[in-house]
């Protein structure tokens, strides 16, 4: 069994794959995806009404800054990480983000889902389904060629499932690639951090005493 991060050579192909899946999806208005600065990169992550969720790859300790996105444009916060477990951190800002409801159901082979990121000339997001195998637990989803196409620094992009409202609702963090051999060939897979680990931001939350004082935008609902 091999785990891999997402392959930085793939990311050539990127621009014209990623763009024209974004350019056939309706994007939603307002964007959830975030970009947490560290101090030798970026990663991408997602507001929760339970904090910003990221995999700590570039920032996973003290203060950090990072871009939200509203309808006039971005916006520059800052907040202190707090680890969450199994890899995941949070932050949080005073303003109130363009929040995105969690799922921790789920979801099963077969159902699709939508993974959304940012590139620096902006948002992209494309669909794929949901595929098992025996041999691994967690959150699996089959290649496309926009997937495939995506480099290191689209790891953290959200994974959503829709509602019965038409509402996304994020269900996991794209964390890799795995590549499975066996006499019989090899099979390759997007990997994702899910529900399995999205529900400590709620245990996380719940135990964190420290005060938290939001001020609300009039374009965030």
């Amino acid at each position: 069994m091999t785990r891999t991060a997402l392959t930085p050579l793939l990311f050539i192909a990127l621009g014209g794959l990623a763009c024209k899946s974004a350019q056939n999806t309706r994007l939603i208005a307002s964007d959830p995806t975030v970009l947490v600065h560290g101090s030798e990169g970026s990663e991408l992550g997602v507001a929760t009404k339970y904090g910003v969720v990221f995999l700590g790859r570039e920032a996973n300790r003290g203060r950090v800054e990072f871009t939200t996105w509203f309808g006039d444009g971005p916006s520059m916060e800052e907040g202190v990480v707090e680890a969450v477990g199994e890899e995941l951190y949070t932050t949080s800002a005073e303003i109130r983000l363009s929040e995105v409801p969690v799922s921790f159901h789920r979801p099963d082979p077969g159902d699709r889902v939508i993974v959304r990121g940012r590139r620096s000339d902006g948002p992209w997001q494309t669909t794929t389904e949901v595929v098992a195998d025996p041999r691994v637990e967690g959150l699996l989803l089959r290649p496309t060629p926009e997937l495939d196409a995506l480099d290191d620094r689209q790891l953290g992009a959200g994974v959503y499932v829709i509602d019965s409202t038409g509402r996304k609702q994020l269900v996991g963090l794209i964390s890799g690639r795995l590549r499975l051999v066996d006499p019989t060939g090899s099979r390759s897979y997007i990997t994702a951090t899910g529900p399995g680990e999205l529900w400590r931001l709620v245990l996380h939350r719940r135990n964190s005493d420290r005060p938290r004082r939001q001020v609300y935008r009039e374009d965030v609902l």
